[in-house]
C-alpha cells in the first residue's frame, strides 16, 4: 500500500487543498493511505513513502493532483519518483 502524507498549514487554511487531493486520489487509488495534518506555516509539503515529492515551501505553488497520482502509481509499481508539476501561479493584477 502506498502512503500519502501531506503536511499543510492550518493558519493559511490549506486544509480544504489538502482535502481535495485526499478526495481525488481516493477516487483515483481507494487502496492508497492518504494522510492529512497540521504542520508549518505556508506549507504544503507530499511525500509519498517518505519521499518528499512536492514542497510549497520551496515552490510557493500547489501540487498538481494528476502529477501526484501519477508518482502513486509509478510508487505501486516499484519505479522512482518523479517531479511534482505544479498548479500554474495566479498573479491578481490591479488596473
Amino acid at each position: 500500500m502506498v502512503k500519502v502524507d501531506v503536511e499543510y498549514c492550518g493558519k493559511c487554511n490549506f486544509e480544504w487543498q489538502c482535502k481535495m487531493l485526499k478526495s481525488f486520489l481516493n477516487e483515483q487509488k481507494p487502496d492508497a493511505e492518504i494522510v492529512c495534518h497540521k504542520g508549518r506555516q505556508g506549507s504544503f509539503e507530499v511525500k509519498i513513502d517518505d519521499t518528499l515529492v512536492h514542497s510549497k515551501l520551496q515552490t510557493l505553488a500547489f501540487p498538481q493532483h494528476q502529477s501526484v497520482l501519477e508518482n502513486v502509481e509509478r510508487a505501486e509499481k516499484g519505479l522512482p519518483l518523479l517531479k511534482i508539476k505544479e498548479q500554474p501561479i495566479e498573479n491578481c493584477t490591479i488596473v
